[in-house]
C-alpha cells in the first residue's frame, strides 16, 4: 500500500499538520509513560486532565483570551450550536439579529426561528452570496438579544475582512472555517464557536469561547433546558459533564502547540495570505478560470472558481485527482471548483495546483 500523501483540498474534514499526524501515530498504541492508547484513556484521569488543561492554556495564549471567557469543548458540531445559542441567549421578549452570508448562516436562522424571534439584519442572498454585506447595508437593532454572523463561507468562498461594529449588543460568531487563521480581537466577541474539522483538528469536537456575562444574563427560560444544552452546565463541569470526544480534544491540543510553534496567529495570517494570493493570481491572469466570489470578499480559506463549461470542470477534477490533487469539487449546491487551503495546507500544494491549472489551460483552453 502506498504511503505517499496527496494534496487534500477538501473543505472538511480537512488536512492536518504532518508533524501532528506523526505524533498521533507515535502515541496511538501507548502514550509515553502511560502504557495505553489515547483512545483508551479515561476522561476522568489525571492524564487527560493535563491534556485538556494544556489545550485550554495554549488556546488562551494563542488568541489572547482573558479569564472572563470560558473555553469549552463540546459535541454536536457547529450545527448543534445553531440551536444552543438561541436556547441559551434568546428570550421571548427579544429578537436576535442574524446576518445572512451563505448556507450555514441560513441554517442557523432556521434553528433560531424554532426558538424565538429573528430579525434579518443583512443578506446577500440576492447576489447569490457572492459577497459580504457592506456595513451600511446592515440594519442592526439596538435592543437585539445578540447579533449572529458567519465569519467565513466555505460554499461561496467569501470571508469578512473585519467584524461589524455592533455596539453593546453581544456578538456571536460562527468561525468554523477560519478560526485561528488570522489574529482575532476576542474582546469584540461575546461568543465564538467552531467545528474543529477545518482548522483545529478532526471532526467530533466543537470549540466554544463564551464570555462570562452571557452566562449570567441568560434568559430565565434557559433554566428549564436539559442540562446538556446549557452552557452553564459545561462551564461548571470543565467540559466533562459527560464523556467528551477525548481523541479529538487531544488532537486539537497538538494543533494548538503546532500553531504556537509556527509563530502564532500573525504568522499564520501571513502564510495564509501568501498561499491565497498565489492561487487567486492564477485565476485572475486568464479568462479560462473565473473566480465566483467578489474580489473584495474573497476568502483566504476557500477559493471558489469555474471553468468555461461543466464538462471541462469534470475533466479538471478527474485529471487533478490523477495528479494527486484531491477534493477540488465545488459544493453540490453550487457546483464548480473549490480549493480549501486551511492553516495546515502546505504551500507546495498550492504551487502544484497552480502548475496543474496552467498545464490544463494549455491543453484544453
Amino acid at each position: 500500500m502506498s504511503m505517499e500523501r496527496v494534496f487534500n483540498f477538501g473543505a472538511g474534514p480537512a488536512v492536518l499538520p504532518e508533524i501532528v499526524l506523526e505524533e498521533i501515530r507515535h502515541d496511538l498504541i501507548a502514550l509515553p509513560e502511560v502504557g495505553m492508547s489515547i483512545l483508551e484513556v479515561s476522561h476522568r484521569s489525571k492524564v487527560f486532565g493535563e491534556i485538556i488543561e494544556t489545550a485550554v492554556r495554549n488556546i488562551r495564549t494563542l488568541a489572547g483570551i482573558s479569564n472572563d471567557y470560558h473555553i469549552l469543548f463540546l459535541s454536536g458540531g457547529a450545527t448543534q450550536q445553531f440551536a444552543m445559542v438561541p436556547l441559551n441567549l434568546l428570550s421571548k421578549d427579544y429578537s436576535a439579529d442574524y446576518i445572512l452570508t451563505g448556507a450555514w448562516s441560513k441554517k442557523a436562522v432556521q434553528e433560531a426561528k424554532r426558538i424565538g424571534a429573528v430579525h434579518i439584519a443583512g443578506s446577500t442572498e440576492s447576489d447569490k452570496f457572492s459577497r459580504i454585506p457592506h456595513l451600511e447595508e446592515l440594519t442592526l437593532k439596538s435592543d437585539a438579544a445578540y447579533v449572529h454572523m458567519t465569519s467565513n463561507n466555505t460554499i461561496y468562498g467569501t470571508q469578512w475582512t473585519d467584524i461589524p461594529e455592533v455596539g453593546k449588543t453581544p456578538l456571536v460568531v460562527d468561525a468554523s472555517s477560519d478560526i485561528f487563521s488570522r489574529p482575532v480581537d476576542i474582546s469584540r466577541h461575546s461568543l465564538i464557536y467552531a467545528g474543529a474539522q477545518k482548522n483545529l483538528g478532526p471532526a467530533g469536537v466543537t470549540l466554544v469561547i463564551i464570555r462570562d456575562d452571557l452566562i449570567n444574563c441568560a434568559p430565565a427560560s434557559s433554566s428549564a433546558l436539559p442540562a446538556m444544552f446549557r452552557y452553564k452546565t459545561h462551564i461548571e463541569n470543565g467540559s466533562l459533564y459527560n464523556t467528551p470526544p477525548v481523541f479529538s480534544i487531544y488532537v486539537m491540543g497538538l494543533v494548538m502547540k503546532w500553531l504556537l510553534k509556527q509563530g502564532g496567529l500573525d504568522a499564520m495570517n501571513q502564510f495564509n495570505v501568501q498561499k491565497s494570493k498565489k492561487l487567486y493570481a492564477a485565476i485572475d491572469c486568464t479568462d479560462f478560470y473565473q473566480g465566483t466570489a467578489d474580489v473584495h470578499s474573497r476568502s483566504l480559506m476557500n477559493v471558489t472558481f469555474r471553468l468555461p463549461t461543466e464538462e471541462l470542470e469534470v475533466r479538471f477534477i478527474k485529471e487533478a485527482e490523477a495528479s494527486g490533487l484531491i477534493g477540488l469539487t465545488g459544493h453540490r449546491s453550487v457546483g464548480g471548483l473549490r480549493a480549501s487551503i486551511y492553516n495546515a495546507f502546505p504551500e507546495a500544494g498550492v504551487e502544484a495546483l497552480v502548475q496543474f491549472m496552467a498545464e490544463f489551460e494549455r491543453i484544453h483552453g
